[in-house]
């Protein structure tokens, strides 16, 4: 009698080590968290080496950018400057992290092919490297907030500090668009430009130099756009009083999505990462 019972495969027998290996993955690179902060600082030193102001020249394109657009839009849209500038600050700034971490994602895995192919390092070092050096870009045009809040005399308040969970959620949203992003521009190298491409146009139909309120009834279909979601949840603590349930729900929905398919890519696929770069 023939029997019915089938061996295991072999995929289905190395699934319980994938996941173990990309478990282990994440905490040594999390665990080795100076290791990619110590990259990131030699990124941006090398970046800028030879330059008077260094990374602070991205300070004052920062600045001379909201000065101009202020002016710029706060008559298009027939609004106060004191209350259109910080909320282009906030925005400008906040979309500015959001772009570089998205775009500077697709090559962090490509970038370190050297690294990856000859040292054996955690390949979620090379995302986290990735995700510090565009914070510490950062923190550089972070006191530019501090200094148009002091000069239009506004003060978000003691509900500012509800933009904190959503900065934690933007830096686990950041390392996990690093991870799927360089994955697959490491697989496809037309990812990259794509990307980009996409990042152009989530610009304008996302709420950074406009205001929601400009379109209407309208705005309430906003939440359907992930940029705006998770740029709201750091946004409006700081320059709208809070941020609403709803805004809040869309955000944990979209980074749960964006981590699932990190996460999931990455226990796939992260034993052909080496040959993919």
């Amino acid at each position: 009698m023939l029997s019915t019972h089938q061996a295991p495969s072999v995929r289905d027998a190395a699934n319980p080590r994938l996941l173990a290996r990309a478990l282990d993955d994440l905490a040594l690179g999390l665990g080795r968290w100076r290791l990619p902060l110590a990259l990131a600082q030699m990124d941006i030193r090398n970046r800028y080496r030879g330059s008077v102001l260094g990374p602070f020249w991205l300070t004052l394109s920062t600045a001379v950018m909201l000065v101009l657009l202020g002016f710029l839009y706060s008559q298009l849209f027939r609004l106060e400057l004191r209350q259109y500038l910080p909320y282009l600050a906030v925005s400008l700034i906040t979309w500015n992290v959001i772009a570089g971490m998205v775009n500077e994602g697709s090559n962090a895995l490509i970038e370190q092919e050297g690294v990856i192919r000859q040292m054996p390092q955690p390949y979620s070092v090379h995302a986290l490297r990735c995700v510090l050096r565009n914070m510490i870009v950062a923190a550089h045009n972070l006191p530019l907030i501090l200094v148009v809040f002091l000069a239009c005399k506004v003060w978000p308040g003691l509900e500012a500090i509800w933009a904190l969970p959503g900065l934690l959620l933007f830096s686990v949203d950041a390392l996990a668009a690093a991870v799927l992003f360089g994955m697959l521009s490491a697989r496809f190298r037309d990812i990259g430009p794509i990307v980009a491409s996409l990042m152009q146009i989530a610009f304008f139909v996302s709420p950074v130099i406009w205001k929601p309120q400009l379109l209407g009834e309208n705005a309430k279909w906003l939440p359907f756009n992930p940029v705006y979601a998770v740029m709201e949840t750091v946004r409006g603590p700081l320059v709208e009083g809070g941020v609403s349930p709803l805004i809040w729900l869309a955000a944990l929905v979209y980074s749960a999505m964006l981590c699932g398919a990190a996460f999931a890519l990455f226990v796939r696929f992260r034993s052909r990462i080496a040959f993919w770069v």
